[in-house]
């Protein structure tokens, strides 16, 4: 995949979660919460949230980069990191 900018990732993440939870609200998620809290993602809904945005991005996406995974900032981080 071409390089993601930041709003571009952030899209991206923000859909792949709605997939997994359509009427996830985003109002009440700040860029450094921990989103599997705040919108309560079990642990397979967050494999799910992982294995989505691996195909839309064309990236493989490894158990070791899951902590990198906790918030809307450090999952955008890793994304634009990854493609650019």
């Amino acid at each position: 995949m071409k390089s993601l900018t930041s709003a571009q990732a952030l899209t991206i993440v923000k859909e792949s979660i709605i997939q997994i939870i359509p009427d996830a609200d985003f109002t009440h998620v700040e860029p450094h919460d921990k989103f599997r809290d705040v919108l309560e993602l079990d642990s397979l809904d967050f494999l799910s949230l992982v294995e989505i945005l691996s195909e839309r991005t064309g990236m493989r996406i490894d158990e070791d980069d899951y902590p990198q995974l906790t918030t809307l900032a450090d999952t955008v981080d890793f994304l634009v990191g990854r493609t650019g």
